[in-house]
């Protein structure tokens, strides 16, 4: 490994792990977050007895070790997120769907979190829907999760975090009501994690969950895709969400000037509205 090691310079070990990162997931690095990716793969580094980033690229290779692959691209997603996190586009996804629910009373609502990590976001959501069960009569919205990261998927479905986690945006009452504690971390009830199905999907490459959805949240995804890719990933939530349906964004990103599948919506203000591609136009629901 060290004649190897010594012909990878650490530009170059960046670009081949930017490049794989990309390759697997769509989502690039920013020249002026490079220094994220040491930062990224400490942890790994010392699990694998590797003292640069350098040596890292040399392995990977003359190895091809493709679980040390998967760990690298795992190791560099970005799983930023809080329960709650931005209270005011929670709560319009919340009321947004209370409304879509009363123009189908009978018709349960599916809901898509697109890019879910470790799952905070998707829970949240679940937590408010339980509590309007108790006085109607609406089946509960189902709950779609999805995440390219295995580990992340993992703990989501585990439902541990840690004390540091949860006082991020959990109000004290949700926090008794649906977690119990075990030592330092705090473990959500089975009747809360039931309440939303997680799955693996990479939103660069795969086809979305089968069905139609009326609400898709993809906050903080598409501004690590270049712009080719984000107008197919676009195309593919547009494929996804049924007619009248709405698409959430991160609070720094936009459908304008990067797709015509999407608008914005009058009706609920900061989403985006469905754009029905033969009329040309966005039919809003009444």
């Amino acid at each position: 490994m060290n004649a190897v090691s010594s012909i990878v310079t650490s530009t170059g070990a960046t670009n081949m792990i930017t490049a794989l990162l990309e390759q697997r997931t769509g989502q690039q690095i920013a020249a002026n977050r490079a220094w994220r990716i040491e930062t990224a793969l400490k942890p790994l580094l010392r699990v694998r007895h590797l003292d640069t980033i350098e040596q890292l690229a040399a392995h990977l290779v003359s190895s091809r070790d493709q679980e040390l692959s998967e760990a690298v691209v795992d190791a560099l997603l970005n799983q930023e997120t809080s329960f709650f996190r931005d209270s005011g586009v929670v709560d319009g996804v919340f009321e947004a769907a209370q409304r879509l629910q009363a123009e189908a009373p009978q018709r349960r609502l599916r809901l898509w979190s697109a890019g879910c990590s470790t799952g905070q976001e998707p829970l949240s959501l679940a937590m408010l829907f339980a509590d309007l069960a108790q006085d109607s009569t609406s089946p509960e919205p189902e709950i779609v999760a999805t995440d390219v990261s295995p580990s992340a998927l993992a703990r989501a479905r585990a439902g541990r975090f840690s004390q540091f986690e949860i006082q991020r945006g959990l109000p004290i009452r949700r926090m008794v009501e649906w977690f119990d504690s075990d030592g330092t971390d705090w473990i959500a009830k089975q009747a809360l994690v039931r309440r939303v199905c997680f799955r693996r999907q990479n939103l660069a490459a795969d086809a979305p969950p089968a069905g139609r959805f009326d609400i898709i949240m993809c906050r903080n995804v598409m501004l690590y895709f270049s712009p080719s890719l984000r107008a197919r990933v676009f195309e593919r939530l547009a494929s996804a969400l049924r007619e009248g349906g709405l698409l959430v964004l991160g609070a720094g990103e936009t459908v304008i000037g990067q797709t015509d599948r999407f608008a914005p919506c009058e009706q609920f203000r900061g989403f985006y509205r469905l754009v029905d591609s033969r009329a040309g136009l966005a039919p809003e629901a009444g």
